[in-house]
């Protein structure tokens, strides 16, 4: 399962379900987030995971009805797609959407954590401006010289100040196909040209961790996409006897749920993760025994934590399992289900919400921090590490 989003594959959290395994998807946010690919999941019998959508969007859809009106479009010799997408933009559900055999089979292969593309994050820095907001390692992009701060005006020469971030990824994605060329237009300081990439297979690495001069292990989070959580209990197992921890997953914008809970597997031992509904029907996520449960721990959160990130900080905050600073996260707590339309595109659309243990409610609200980050917030979870034991 899967929750959030990466370089040109963020469009919109979603769920994907393959046999009866739901995931939560990473997103790309108007005006934070990204602008490019998307996240993995993972099969999973018997637990269908929550995806994420925020406040303003409560509403589910009915898929039989979404499905008849797809193939009545059909039967008048019009298009199934578009027939499922003025649906769903009908429906209020603002995190639905609908996929062409192309776009899902990418939206798969990004769920193995990798992408085609250019290695390039963009985010709107005010009304009428895109900037790059982060260049991939070792990516077309990087290779070429790009940096954060530079302006995007033009992708393949058309003009992206008035398109959405889901616009922009999907030019910048374009065939999908690795070495097929896309012309950036990019402005910095007074300097105007146009940089031709070849979009590339790129991996997605989304952890880090690093050992900081007090003793404390710092893992970072940036998604959560397939064998993360693995990734997080080896971090785990590995630090120091009585190193704290702090847990890094400030703009995470999520991933895999069952991703989510390997990683709150590490620190805690079984036990209540988060509970959701589908159609109304309730189930819950349960964390594997035999994790960490002394260590300390602090998590740093902030408004672009999304999705299975909160999923994640909910289950660790209500259970009393690590203190969270920094700022309030985002709040997308909606399941998304896909359903195969008969033209053969896939629509996924909202079915049911999430809550934390505790039973709290994340959708529309996220999660707020047991102590504000200010301005300077690894600095003051640092200093709350310490005074649990956790660091110099």
């Amino acid at each position: 399962m899967r929750a959030g989003a990466g370089p040109e594959f963020c469009r919109r959290p979603r769920g994907v379900l393959r046999g009866a395994a739901l995931t939560l998807v990473f997103t790309g946010v108007l005006g934070t987030a990204a602008a490019t690919g998307s996240l993995p999941r993972e099969e999973r019998r018997h637990e269908p995971a929550p995806a994420a959508a925020t406040a303003a969007d409560r509403s589910t859809v009915d898929r039989a009805a979404l499905a008849r009106a797809a193939a009545e479009a059909m039967a008048d010799g019009k298009s199934g797609k578009k027939a499922a997408e003025e649906f769903v933009s009908r429906s209020g559900d603002r995190w639905g959407a609908v996929y062409d055999k192309r776009e899902y089979a990418e939206f798969e292969q990004a769920l193995d954590g990798s992408y085609t593309g250019v290695g390039l994050s963009a985010r709107r820095a005010g009304r009428d401006r895109v900037e790059i907001s982060r260049v991939q390692p070792g990516g077309p992009a990087e290779r070429a010289g790009l940096r954060p701060g530079d302006r995007l005006t033009a992708v393949d020469g058309r003009p992206v100040d008035g398109l959405s971030v889901s616009e922009i990824v999907s030019l910048l994605r374009g065939d999908g196909v690795p070495g097929s060329t896309v012309g950036l237009g990019v402005e910095r300081g007074r300097a105007v040209w146009t940089e031709p990439l070849h979009r590339a297979l790129l991996a997605v690495d989304p952890v880090a961790v690093r050992r900081l001069g007090d003793g404390t292990v710092l893992i970072r989070v940036a998604a959560f996409t397939k064998g993360t959580g693995e990734e997080v209990r080896r971090a785990v197992r590995s630090a120091p006897a009585g190193a704290g921890v702090l847990l890094d997953l400030r703009g995470n914008s999520g991933g895999l749920l069952t991703e989510a809970r390997a990683a709150a597997s590490a620190f805690l031992d079984g036990g209540l993760v988060a509970t959701y509904d589908i159609d109304g029907q309730q189930h819950a996520v349960y964390a594997e025994g035999g994790g960490d449960t002394a260590r300390p721990l602090v998590a740093l959160i902030d408004g672009g934590t999304m999705s299975a990130a909160e999923l994640l900080t909910g289950a660790l905050k209500d259970r009393g399992r690590a203190v969270t600073v920094g700022s309030p996260t985002f709040g997308k707590g909606s399941v998304q289900m896909p359903s195969t339309l008969p033209d053969g595109s896939v629509a996924e659309v909202t079915v049911g919400h999430y809550r934390t243990p505790a039973g709290h409610a994340v959708d529309g609200r996220g999660i707020t921090p047991d102590v504000a980050g200010g301005d300077r917030p690894e600095e003051r979870a640092r200093t709350v590490l310490s005074g649990l034991g956790g660091g110099s």
